[in-house]
């Protein structure tokens, strides 16, 4: 994997030197906790789309996403389906009535419809998913990006947390809008070149439709799966319903997206910024992933490596298992020669029929790659070093620093580091603001304006630093991107439950919802460890709807059980 040269540093340091200074300087002095925890009402409704896009758009989104589509294909768009529903309902039900109360942190709404517990209850659950979600935002790049520049981890999660929290701490939420803005059109650009580069990398016969071909024979072009088999974890249906609820509370009950929208000048401003994202999330989506079957389409006329993560290579070669692992490279080359040549036979005579060939081919490597990483688990095992065998996470940057021109390079780096900053941003921005607002002042009594914004800095910084922390010791999952959404998908539901219960079920009160949420946050973390331990089959998208379910029913009950007189608003 070859290092950067000059102009990639040059174009990465001015490309984060930029946003950073931007947006400390466009919103230093904020003196009011209105301007530093709502962006002074004055948000514009794109600005207010690119900020909710650019905050679930982490660099994970950018690295994972790739390798997701490489190994899988197209169907883990499904995964977004039901966004365009939970923008439609988070419109007409919770931007009216949070503007209309004019709360600073979706917990609010909480203690005015049942009571303080339960309102510190949610607010703890966000922390804490969201808490380990910020980490994993930094440590995400930071480990694909200590193979590029050779920079150990720790170093690393440090600079991207540092370069987070300057302009976090310094401008708060319209800091955090302002500089999500630029990152989002850094992003848009860089993928939109990288996409183009690898289709004219192509051979000159093999147009974007043959493209296509050679990549849905190898069943990567199934973007719809409409079976209800469980053991597919992306389906139109968990999409529908697993995604919507899971949408409907992470941008209606999350406050690092709640926060986003409530910057605006007004309701209408508010709900054009969520139906202008949940227009575009879904083609942004598809786009990346189309990057990435585009990756998988490049490297079937070029060689790749047997595993993409350059430091799982290394160790296994200079291990007791290093000549297993030369076979399996040499097996490979072999199959590649192969698929040349069943490739140049479908190109000239343009017949569908031999494009099943290459599928058995790609079906063939596929089955080395398992191999080579059996072996590289066999050494991570007993040499006791964690090393990461499934290298999904490493496709795109691969490919990014082998085959894309210099300065090229640098702008794609970064897309990914800006995406981390600006999702990192936001989870700080609405942590210190769930912490200030919905723990810190309620219990602790009113403070003057001063002390509010101090108070939110502080706690915004500490934020930064658990976040640099759980960065340092987290290791890494089967992917990234379903790291994060597995780890929303055990709280998302339950929190959702909760809202779902103060809008629409008048007659159930306090102490039913925080007994139902306490029973229902341990029945979920249990049910998605018997899936982990596969004891059960449960795809985690399924957990915000069961999660959901399971909390209304369980408050209902006890509230119908519990006498009147007992129950306190």
């Amino acid at each position: 994997m070859q290092t950067l040269n000059w102009i990639d540093w040059l174009v990465l340091g001015i490309t984060l030197i930029a946003i950073v200074s931007y947006g400390t300087w466009q919103t230093r002095g904020s003196k009011n906790v209105k301007d530093y925890l709502r962006g002074g009402n004055t948000s514009k409704w794109w600005t207010i789309g690119l900020s909710v896009m650019a905050t679930q758009a982490s660099a994970i989104t950018f690295l994972s996403t790739p390798g997701q589509a490489f190994n899988d294909g197209m169907g883990f768009v499904q995964f977004y389906f039901g966004l365009p529903i939970a923008m439609i309902v988070i419109c007409m039900v919770f931007i009216p009535l949070y503007h209309r109360l004019k709360v600073y942190t979706a917990y609010e709404f909480l203690e005015n419809r049942f009571d303080l517990k339960t309102r510190t209850l949610a607010a703890i659950l966000f922390l804490i998913q969201r808490g380990l979600a910020a980490g994993i935002t930094i440590f995400a790049p930071a480990i694909i990006l200590s193979v590029v520049l050779g920079w150990d981890l720790l170093t690393l999660n440090i600079v991207i947390g540092c370069l987070v929290i300057i302009y976090t701490v310094s401008g708060g939420t319209r800091a955090v809008n302002v500089t999500q803005k630029h990152q989002m059109v850094v992003i848009f650009i860089g993928m939109l070149i990288a996409f183009l580069l690898i289709v004219d990398k192509l051979p000159e016969d093999i147009t974007f439709s043959k493209a296509l071909d050679i990549a849905g024979a190898s069943g990567k072009m199934e973007v719809l799966d409409f079976s209800f088999n469980l053991n597919n974890r992306y389906t139109f249906w968990s999409g529908i319903i697993g995604g919507t609820f899971l949408m409907l509370s992470y941008f209606g009950t999350d406050q690092s997206q709640v926060q986003r929208y409530l910057s605006g000048k007004s309701v209408k401003e508010m709900q054009l910024g969520l139906v202008f994202n949940g227009l575009l999330k879904i083609p942004m989506q598809f786009f990346i992933l189309l990057v990435g079957v585009m990756v998988f389409v490049f490297y079937q006329f070029n060689e790749a490596p047997v595993n993409f993560n350059p430091t799982a290579t290394e160790l296994v070669l200079n291990s007791e298992y290093a000549d297993d692992f030369k076979a399996l490279q040499a097996e490979q080359k072999q199959i590649f020669r192969d698929k040349q040549k069943i490739i140049e036979a479908y190109t000239a005579s343009d017949n569908p029929e031999t494009v099943k060939y290459i599928a058995a081919a790609n079906a063939a490597n596929d089955e080395l790659r398992k191999e080579a990483r059996d072996l590289i688990d066999k050494v991570s095992d007993s040499q006791d070093i964690k090393v990461e065998s499934n290298d999904k996470d490493y496709v795109f940057i691969h490919f990014i620093l082998n085959n894309l021109p210099r300065g090229l390079i640098g702008l794609l780096l970064a897309v990914i580091l800006s995406a981390a900053m600006s999702s990192t941003a936001s989870e700080l921005n609405a942590l210190g603001s769930t912490t200030t607002i919905d723990l810190y002042i309620r219990n602790t009594g009113e403070k003057t304006e001063e002390e509010k914004v101090k108070a939110s800095r502080w706690f915004t910084f500490l934020w930064g630093v658990i976040a640099i922390g759980v960065a340092c010791i987290a290791n890494l999952a089967e992917n990234l991107i379903q790291l994060v959404n597995i780890i929303g998908s055990i709280f998302y539901g339950n929190v959702l439950g909760i809202f779902l219960l103060a809008f629409f079920f008048k007659f159930v009160k306090g102490n039913a919802v925080f007994i139902g949420a306490l029973i229902t946050q341990v029945l979920v973390i249990a049910l998605y460890l018997l899936d982990l331990y596969e004891y059960i089959n449960l795809p985690f998208l399924w957990l915000n709807f069961i999660g959901c379910m399971i909390v209304m029913a369980i408050a209902c009950i006890i509230q119908f059980i519990t006498p009147k007189t007992k129950i306190n608003a």
